[in-house]
Formats: structure tokens, sequence, C-alpha cells
């Protein structure tokens, strides 16, 4: 028996993110970014829900990783794309670290995990944000 989840985001990487790589490609010196970014509107995958970040990456979409909220530490984000979208980077317990690159949303996005991170941990939500 499946448990339900309720998805507060499913996605890829905002659209942004390409056009702006797409057109930086028209430079020699720009054109390994393009290439990034092309392969993560193509294959990068978030899913975030009430219960984990989940994150489907790698060549063809093939490798999958999930966090639940009581192992994230820290959260920060930055803005990208003049504010429109934004990478989020989660600090788990273990130090490693997830980067959630070019997220539609990525106040909102950021906010909802650092509340529910917040909820499973017993620690404020300012302790987790920075």
């Amino acid at each position: 028996m499946a448990i339900k989840e309720n998805k507060f985001y499913e996605g890829g990487p905002h659209i942004g993110d390409l056009i702006i790589n797409v057109l930086l490609g028209f430079t020699v010196i720009c054109l390994p970014l393009t290439v990034a970014a092309v392969v993560r509107a193509l294959w990068l995958r978030y899913l975030i829900t009430d219960r984990r970040v989940s994150i489907t990456s790698g060549w063809m979409g093939r490798e999958r990783t999930d966090i639940i909220y009581k192992d994230i530490v820290k959260i920060v984000k930055m803005p990208r794309g003049i504010g429109i979208w934004g990478d989020i980077v989660i600090t788990l317990k273990n130090r490693t670290r997830l980067e959630l690159r070019a997220i539609p949303n990525f106040r909102e996005v950021s906010e909802y995990i650092a509340e529910k991170a917040a909820q499973k941990t017993d620690k404020s939500k300012e302790a987790i944000t920075a």
C-alpha cells in the first residue's frame, strides 16, 4: 500500500535558464554552459512533496536522489535570472550538499522546504535558512 504524498512542486528547471544559456552559446567561450543548460532542460526533474525532495538527473534521467526533511540542516537560496528563478543548496546532516539549479519560484520552494524541515527537526525555520 503506497503512502499518499502531496506534491508542492513537480517539474524541471526554469525555461529562462535554457534561453539565456542558448543565447550565450553563440560565443564560443560559453558553449559548455549552453550544453549543460540543454542537458538540464532535457533530463533534470524535481519533485518536492510533503515527505521528501526527489531529484532525477544524469544522462537520460537515470540517477535519482531522495532526501527526507529530517536530514536537512541548512538551506541557502541564490537568485538567478534577475530573480525570476534561482538555485537552492541544501546541506544534509552528513555535510553533503545537494544543489537544485534553476528552480522556478525558488523563494516559495525554499520556504516550503525550510518549513517542512523545521517541523521534522524541531528547529526554527530561521535556524535552517541562511
